[in-house]
């Protein structure tokens, strides 16, 4: 089972944000999708869309049609979720999280938006073991520690397929290149796929 990291933090990664609510509303727009989406305190990038996930959608999102899809690994409200749902119509698209007001919100915005059939907005421990992904798409919680990073990493990169492939966004200036080079270290490929306002965009294979 997937520890977590320690209770009441006041952080975006606790299962129950100890802040309190505050609804709020972020606009994603895209060239193919444009998604308002409710946010809340307690949950990451509450207040705008980050800017690594920005840059992972515009330009490193694009899933097979009927793929099975892990987006992501802290999905938040769903802004990566729900896009790659648009985009890939057969899709079935997994968001897990730890934190229950993010799940709440995700949940609520794929009903907004009309994919709440597909996007499983769900806790790590409700994942069925028997679900492998083709896909994994993910802005990783940097910020609860490398220790924690690296155990989600190997849990849910070990999820999946065989030709499956994870892109990851990470800012440069909190370790995307060491993080790079431990993924390397555990046997996956490593290729970084591009460059941008201090963000990397790794390409993860077996």
């Amino acid at each position: 089972m997937e520890s977590r990291p320690p209770a009441r933090t006041g952080q975006y990664f606790e299962a129950q944000p100890t802040v309190p609510s505050r609804p709020g509303r972020v606009h994603l727009a895209l060239a193919d999708v444009d998604l308002e989406l409710g946010t809340d305190r307690g949950v990451f990038s509450a207040e705008r869309i980050d800017a690594g996930t920005d840059f992972l959608l515009r330009d490193h999102a694009r899933p097979d049609p009927a793929a099975r899809i892990l987006a992501d690994i802290g999905c938040g409200y769903g802004p990566i979720a729900l896009t790659l749902a648009l985009r890939s119509p057969a899709a079935a698209v997994w968001a897990i999280d730890v934190n229950e007001r993010a799940l709440d919100l995700c949940r609520a915005n794929a009903v907004r938006h009309g994919v709440a059939d597909r996007v499983h907005a769900v806790t790590p421990e409700d994942v069925p073991a028997d679900v492998r992904f083709d896909g994994l798409w993910s802005n990783p919680p940097i910020r609860a520690g490398k220790a924690h990073l690296h155990e989600l990493l190997e849990r849910w990169l070990a999820r999946l397929a065989a030709t499956g492939e994870a892109r990851l966004v990470v800012q440069k200036h909190l370790g995307a290149d060491s993080l790079a080079k431990w993924l390397t270290g555990e046997g996956w490929t490593v290729e970084r796929l591009a460059s941008r306002a201090g963000y990397r965009v790794l390409r993860v294979s077996r």
